[in-house]
């Protein structure tokens, strides 16, 4: 992860107003993981979307995002964006249901030997249909598929309450645990006010 400083103080310590404290789990795996079986698939499809426009892709992001507090690729600038999306070792894919994009998987190959899962959601409405499992298939045999020996993602306290439970039933094996502090993009214009209303908007007095 970047921008790691240095541990934090046991006990509490102040996050000024305006800004968020999220609690960051990192979960890894060293081999491939027994295949599990594919749900039906129905109308869902996993493709590879080479090259996304921006604003299609900030779209996916944020309809399966929002409500969890996916921020970076929000506030990131375009060409930082486009910078990454169009480097060869980003994989994006793009699960449909039927003509309509439904979820968003992200590989990231960049560093030699090892590859990790950025991005992996679903729209709200497309959770618990067996969309989950087909895309964490596809994205542990693509990531074995090349030459690494760690795959890895991390998650955070905002986002799904199933999301650690998931990945650990994936094959995945917590090893970390961070803090991330950021500014609320709820009150810089990023995202609406009302967005992932489980999380406390604390305004700057």
């Amino acid at each position: 992860m970047d921008k790691i400083n240095a541990p934090l103080p046991a006990g509490y310590s102040p996050v000024p107003p305006g800004m968020l404290a999220n609690v960051v789990t990192c979960l890894e795996m060293r081999a491939r993981p027994p295949v599990k079986a594919d749900p039906p698939a129905g109308s869902l499809r996993l493709e590879r979307w080479s090259e996304p426009d921006l604003d299609a892709y900030r779209d996916l992001f944020r309809r399966i995002g929002e409500e969890w507090m996916w921020t970076s690729r929000l506030v990131m600038p375009d060409e930082d964006l486009k910078a990454i999306l169009e480097h060869p070792g980003i994989e994006v894919f793009a699960m449909r249901d039927g003509e309509k994009r439904v979820g968003l998987m992200e590989l990231d190959f960049r560093k030699e030997g090892e590859c990790e899962l950025v991005f992996f959601g679903l729209v709200a409405e497309a959770i618990g249909n067996g969309a989950g499992r087909l895309m964490m298939n596809a994205a542990i045999a693509n990531a074995w598929s090349k030459p690494i020996g760690r795959f890895w993602v991390h998650t955070c306290h905002f986002d799904h309450p199933g999301a650690v439970s998931f990945y650990q039933r994936s094959g995945f094996v917590p090893y970390a645990f961070f803090v991330e502090v950021s500014e609320d993009p709820r009150l810089t214009g990023h995202m609406r006010r009302d967005a992932a209303a489980h999380v406390p908007l604390i305004e700057a007095p």
